[in-house]
């Protein structure tokens, strides 16, 4: 460890000369023991980088100069130590070419110079072990032999440690983190929990990352700790193990200088996937960010990432948790998601509730049989309402009640009641109305009417990127609000008009089609979609249709959306 030997006195202010070379001889061979196990252990690999290495020696074989994994690292042994390491021990901040730390009351922000949203061009997968798709890139296992040798071998800029970024000596080291994924989890009476080993070795500037990535997966402690040997676990381990190691300076390495053939004696593939060259500067990925891995049946995954960006991290994780459940079996590739979408509508500024009216005036009342189901939750009104107990800002009303913003009242039957903000109006089926604030015009309220009828939509296994959170969000944001300005407001009606009256039923290319849509524009059987449909050009529209379409000034058709959307 480096310590000091203990020092001994002949005599100390708390104890006689013997008492303190009694310590010294019982504590002294103790620190030279573990010091002799330090320098032993220094060039020694831990079991999971054995895995590794041998997977490359294996996978390599054949190739001359097989790069071999750094024998000393700084090991993340604890979670927190990545948070620690990436700020100057005497600043809030840390700056570099790749990424910006900020200390924070909360913890720590961390801005990577790429922040990208693309992975066109970023997956090169390693030949000679599973299939390669067809939309990744093939690279020749000399070429990935090359590209990871230069990867543990980086500027001396890149190891330094950003927790001594502001000292005169400055340390330098890989940082490397064990982190064992989830990929069964545990289900009583059926699976065993089971996990992957994946480690991560990057450059110490780079220790950002490992924060980031600790955070999400968790920290599986000393890698040479026999009680962190995965193998030794046999039952709780899946039997795959992957590296990432981090290397953003590849995207300055030239294809040439890596091996790549000449454009002349390259394949019709490598010149597809650009792993030839024909101008010698020519850079590997055109110097762009990218992703390589070698990995076969056996399971185990190499992979170098010419990139910071954070994400490229996370998802390299994830996919190696794939593999380990496409290769383990009896595990779903990934992990299920979705949304319960209740549907809601923009009613405008008056609105009558007609989606549960009762067949008959001498049916039952229906608020008044709500209650009666449950009398301890609501407080019925002899005027015909009620509000619930325990949530007082729920208000039950009579179905066909009518709400208005220009009175802000609800009427039903010969009841008026204060239509407020805040509330929400519930009728006996559910479905329920509240006033709301137009979106980016905060001066302005509009009634929102949503259904108590739920759309369940659900993706039982699918991929990072897969759309996921996607299903869940409003499309508002795909909806563009603000002002229709009109120069002369009698004429341009005119032409609204004109394009309201006219007959659309001829509008298709196939003639069997003609006549069988005589929808108005203005009918309630036609949404606003279907009014914006009819006015954009298609190919199942006749040439002379879509001919009128394109003659028609953009702020006429939005008039006539204007006017469709508030029509009633």
């Amino acid at each position: 460890l480096g310590l000091p030997p203990v020092a001994t006195t002949a005599s100390g202010a708390n104890g006689s000369a013997g008492e303190q070379n009694g310590a010294g001889d019982l504590v002294t061979p103790i620190l030279a023991r573990q010091r002799e196990l330090s320098r032993r252990l220094a060039d020694r690999l831990p079991p999971v980088d054995e895995r590794v290495e041998a997977f490359l020696e294996s996978y390599l074989q054949g190739i001359e100069d097989i790069p071999r994994l750094p024998r000393r690292t700084f090991t993340l042994d604890k979670p927190g130590l990545a948070r620690t390491l990436s700020l100057p021990v005497d600043q809030d901040h840390y700056r570099s070419e790749l990424i910006t730390s900020y200390r924070l009351e909360n913890g720590v922000l961390h801005n990577p110079a790429n922040d990208r949203r693309t992975t066109a061009g970023v997956f090169h997968i390693a030949e000679g072990g599973l299939p390669i798709p067809d939309d990744k890139k093939a690279v020749p296992r000399e070429v990935f032999a090359n590209l990871l040798a230069r990867a543990l071998t980086p500027p001396a800029a890149a190891l330094e440690l950003p927790i001594t970024a502001t000292q005169d000596d400055k340390a330098s080291a890989f940082v490397s983190l064990l982190m064992r994924p989830l990929v069964v989890p545990a289900v009583l009476g059926h699976t065993r929990e089971r996990r992957l080993e994946t480690r991560f070795i990057v450059p110490g500037s780079m220790v950002a990352n490992l924060d980031f990535v600790e955070g999400i997966f968790g920290n599986a402690g000393d890698p040479y700790l026999p009680e962190n040997d995965s193998a030794l676990d046999p039952l709780g381990w899946t039997g795959h193990t992957g590296l990432v190691v981090l290397a953003p300076h590849l995207v300055t390495v030239t294809k040439q200088s890596l091996g790549l053939p000449h454009r002349d004696d390259a394949t019709e593939r490598q010149i597809r996937d650009g792993m030839c060259w024909s101008d010698p500067a020519e850079r590997y990925n055109d110097g762009k960010a990218f992703k390589v891995c070698a990995r076969d049946e056996r399971g185990v995954m190499v992979t170098v990432i010419a990139d910071n960006y954070f994400g490229y991290c996370k998802k390299e994780v994830k996919t190696q948790i794939s593999m380990s459940a496409n290769l383990l079996g009896g595990a779903e590739e990934e992990h299920s998601g979705g949304a319960t979408i209740f549907p809601a509508w923009n009613e405008g500024q008056e609105f009558t509730n007609r989606y549960a009216p009762r067949t008959s005036p001498d049916d039952p009342d229906p608020v008044q049989g709500v209650v009666d189901r449950d009398p301890d939750a609501w407080v019925l009104d002899p005027a015909g309402w009620a509000r619930n107990t325990a949530h007082p800002e729920l208000v039950l009303v009579p179905s066909e009640a009518h709400f208005s913003l220009r009175t802000r009242s609800i009427t039903f039957g010969d009841t008026e009641i204060p239509f407020r903000g805040g509330t929400t109006y519930l009728d006996p089926t559910g479905f329920r109305v509240e006033m709301k604030q137009v979106r980016e015009i905060p001066v302005q309220w509009t009634i929102i009417g949503t259904s108590a009828a739920a759309t369940v939509c659900h993706k039982p296994s699918t991929v990072s990127g897969g759309g996921k959170s996607e299903i869940s969000k409003s499309i508002a944001d795909a909806i563009t609000i603000g002002q229709a300005y009109v120069s002369d407001f009698d004429r341009e009606l005119d032409e609204v008009a004109a394009l309201i009256d006219r007959d659309y039923s001829n509008r298709f290319a196939d003639a069997d089609r003609n006549g069988s849509d005589h929808r108005s524009i203005l009918s309630a059987e036609r949404s606003i979609g279907s009014v914006i449909k009819l006015f954009t050009p298609r190919a199942e529209y006749s040439a002379e249709h879509n001919d009128f379409i394109r003659s028609v000034p953009a702020h006429i058709r939005e008039l006539v959306y204007v006017i469709k959307v508030a029509y009633k």
